[in-house]
C-alpha cells in the first residue's frame, strides 16, 4: 500500500464499502422484484419491468438529480427524513450507496429473474405435494435453485457500484473522506497537473477488484452446477 497516497486509500475503502453495502442492500429488494417479474402476472407488470429498467437508459446525472430532488435535505421525502428521524442520504457515504444500488439494481434483478424463470418447477410442486408451504418451498428450493442468478446478480451490482460516477457525484458530491469513491477521486485527479500516475493507479485497482469479483462469481457458478448434475 506504499505505491498510494493516503487520500488514495481513503478513496479505495470507500469505494469498497459503499459498492459491498449498495449490493447486498438491494439483493432482498431484487430477488422479491425478480421474483414477481418471473412467476405472478398483474395489472402494471410491464411498467414495473419498465421503471426497473429506467436507470439502464437515462443518463446516470437523470437519476442522481432526480435522487437529490427526492432525498435531498430540501426535498419531500429527504426533509421528512431529515425532520423525524436524523437520516440524511445527500452528500454523505449513505447517499453514495443508495446512488450505486439504484444504478444497479436492473442488472441485478434481470440476473435473479433470468435464473427464477430457467429453475425447474416440478421440483417446487414436489416439495409443496409432501407438504412444504409456500415460504418453505421458497426458501429451500426456489432461492438454492436460482443460486447462480443470484450471485451474478449480486456481482454485477457490486461492480456497477464500483465504477459508478454520474449519479453518485450529482446526488452526494466529490467529498474526499465522505463521498469520494474510485471513480471521483479519477476525475479529481484529471483536473490535477500531473495526476495522471495517480489515475492510472486507481483504474488498476478498479480493474482488479472488478476482475476478481467476476472470477469468483463464475467459478462460485460452476461449482454450485456441478454439485446439482453430482
Amino acid at each position: 500500500m506504499d505505491w498510494f497516497t493516503p487520500e488514495e486509500i481513503t478513496a479505495i475503502r470507500l469505494s469498497l464499502k459503499v459498492a459491498i453495502t449498495a449490493a447486498l442492500a438491494s439483493l432482498p429488494f431484487g430477488v422479491l422484484v425478480g421474483w414477481l417479474l418471473a412467476r405472478r402476472r398483474f395489472p402494471g407488470k410491464a411498467l414495473l419491468d419498465a421503471l426497473v429498467h429506467l436507470p439502464l437508459v437515462l443518463p446516470p446525472v437523470v437519476m442522481g438529480y432526480a435522487l437529490l430532488m427526492t432525498l435531498g435535505t430540501q426535498g419531500a421525502v429527504g426533509g421528512f427524513l431529515e425532520r423525524h428521524f436524523g437520516i440524511v442520504f445527500a452528500f454523505r457515504w449513505t447517499g453514495a450507496a443508495l446512488a450505486c444500488a439504484v444504478m444497479g439494481f436492473p442488472l441485478m434483478v434481470r440476473a435473479i429473474r433470468l435464473s427464477l424463470e430457467n429453475t425447474d418447477r416440478r421440483l417446487e410442486l414436489a416439495a409443496a405435494t409432501l407438504g412444504a408451504g409456500p415460504w418453505r418451498v421458497f426458501f429451500t428450493v426456489t432461492l438454492p435453485l436460482a443460486w447462480p442468478g443470484l450471485v451474478a446478480g449480486t456481482v454485477l451490482a457490486f461492480a456497477k457500484a464500483l465504477g459508478e460516477f454520474g449519479a453518485t457525484i450529482t446526488f452526494v458530491s466529490n467529498i474526499p473522506g465522505e463521498t469520494q469513491t474510485l471513480s471521483s477521486a479519477i476525475y479529481g485527479l484529471m483536473q490535477v497537473p500531473g495526476g495522471e500516475a495517480g489515475i492510472w493507479r486507481l483504474a488498476a485497482v478498479a480493474i482488479a477488484i472488478s476482475l476478481v469479483a467476476l472470477l469468483l462469481s463464475e467459478w462460485l457458478t460452476r461449482r454450485h452446477r456441478g454439485r446439482e448434475e453430482a
